[in-house]
């Protein structure tokens, strides 16, 4: 156990969070998600078995700075059942957290359709899959850098 890190951050985890430089993306993904076949070029998949979307999102975002600079610094798949750019109530928990934890207003969070989701997450640095029973619980978080005062 350390101190100040979110009990949810594995040591490979923390690791594979260490390793991304900036621009570098992260996808944290439900149960369902096809992790293993999108990250067959790099094999990084990291499961937390147990955890929910929400709360790995939190332990994420308690660590990487996101890339304020980028306008969509921030995705997630488009749930079918909602309209358009709207967010599920799942979703909107964890925009909630971007903004409360990562500093991002809600409106840098870029709902992606499915298959263009997936086209973006085979180039991620990693994919984190959770226990979430809940469908469309994906979200990609790009990673930004950390300016000398915030270090």
């Amino acid at each position: 156990m350390l101190k100040n890190i979110h009990p949810l951050l594995t040591p490979e985890l923390l690791k594979v969070l260490a390793e991304m430089g900036h621009g570098d993306e992260i996808a944290v993904v439900d149960a369902n998600f096809t992790a293993a076949s999108l990250a067959a070029a790099h094999g990084r998949v990291l499961r937390l078995s147990g955890a929910g979307l929400v709360a790995a999102c939190d332990a994420v975002l308690s660590l990487l700075p996101l890339d304020v600079d980028d306008p969509g610094p921030v995705a997630f798949m488009q749930h079918g059942a909602m309209p358009a750019g709207q967010p599920s109530p799942l979703q909107a928990r964890v925009i909630d957290a971007v903004q409360r934890v990562g500093g991002v207003p809600a409106r840098a969070c870029e709902a992606m359709e499915r298959f263009a989701f997936y086209e973006r997450v085979r180039r991620a640095w990693a994919i984190v899959q959770t226990s979430e029973a809940q469908p469309f619980g994906n979200f990609l978080f790009k990673k930004g850098v950390i300016l000398a005062q915030q270090a």
